[in-house]
């Protein structure tokens, strides 16, 4: 929590935000929260630690901020960019430190919601199309998704910060 605030979903409405667009918006805001609150006391060096070789938190910050820049892509109608490509492609490379990463997720954490915040309620049900495929989802969907997939790696996010401070601790290779 944010200087002795409740969660953020109970923090009130959010002004000029349609009371169904807040959950997601609450959602991102528990991200930023959560992951300054389970990363403040890690090094850069544990941030690309792999217990038992799952996947590192670095991972899935780098994975967060990608896939937040990814769907909000779908979410204006828009198909991905080589850029957009590119950084799937090195999700997993080593080597950026915890504050980079962080910040990364803050960046693609407020453009994803200024998008969500304009976003007009008589579109919810507007179609919109996902990768290659052009998988079949709405406005509204792609929103939900977005809240719903990045909460998912948040939790995996914390508990790989969590695996990487115990590995460390008690002496597993670094």
């Amino acid at each position: 929590m944010s200087a002795n605030l409740p969660e953020p979903w109970l923090r009130g409405p959010l002004p000029g935000v349609h009371p169904l667009l807040s959950p997601a918006l609450y959602a991102l805001q528990q991200t930023r929260e959560d992951l300054a609150r389970h990363t403040q006391s890690l090094t850069d060096e544990q941030v690309w630690i792999r217990p038992h070789g799952l996947a590192p938190l670095g991972f899935h910050l780098r994975h967060i901020a990608g896939s937040l820049d990814r769907l909000t892509a779908y979410l204006e109608g828009r198909p991905l960019d080589g850029a957009q490509l590119s950084f799937l492609a090195v999700e997993m490379n080593p080597g950026a430190s915890l504050q980079a990463l962080l910040d990364e997720v803050d960046q693609a954490l407020s453009r994803t919601e200024r998008v969500i915040r304009t976003i007009d309620p008589a579109t919810f049900a507007q179609p919109r199309y996902v990768g290659r495929a052009r998988l079949p989802s709405t406005v509204i969907g792609l929103v939900v998704h977005i809240a719903e997939h990045t909460q998912r790696h948040v939790g995996q996010a914390i508990s790989a910060a969590r695996l990487a401070a115990q590995w460390v601790a008690a002496g597993g290779p670094a």
